[in-house]
């Protein structure tokens, strides 16, 4: 079964959401999506909240990808940049029924 990692977090007081958002496709484009077993990322919005979805073919490449960002790299680090990082709540999960 996939594996959904979900981060919920608010973006720092006055952040460019469009540069945030560029930086975040670029993060994507660089390093995420290279990831082994990654399936997607989406990004959510709601008011002051934020929230990524990192949806992964199985939770040991969801803890592998976990593992492999202990040493965030540039667009890791210039990504984080933008968050008010102690907002952030962090989840994995199991999908154990997908209804499509």
């Amino acid at each position: 079964m996939n594996a959904i990692y979900y981060v919920s977090y608010k973006l720092k007081k006055d952040v460019d959401v469009a540069e945030f958002l560029d930086v975040s496709k670029k993060l994507n484009d660089g390093y995420i999506s290279k990831q082994k077993g990654y399936i997607s990322w989406k990004q959510l919005n709601h008011g002051e909240t934020w929230a990524d979805m990192l949806i992964f073919e199985s939770m040991e490449d969801l803890q592998n990808f976990q593992n492999n960002s202990n040493n965030p790299d540039e667009l890791a680090l210039k990504f984080y940049s933008f968050i008010n990082l102690p907002s952030c709540k962090f989840h994995p999960y199991t999908v154990e029924v997908d209804h499509k």
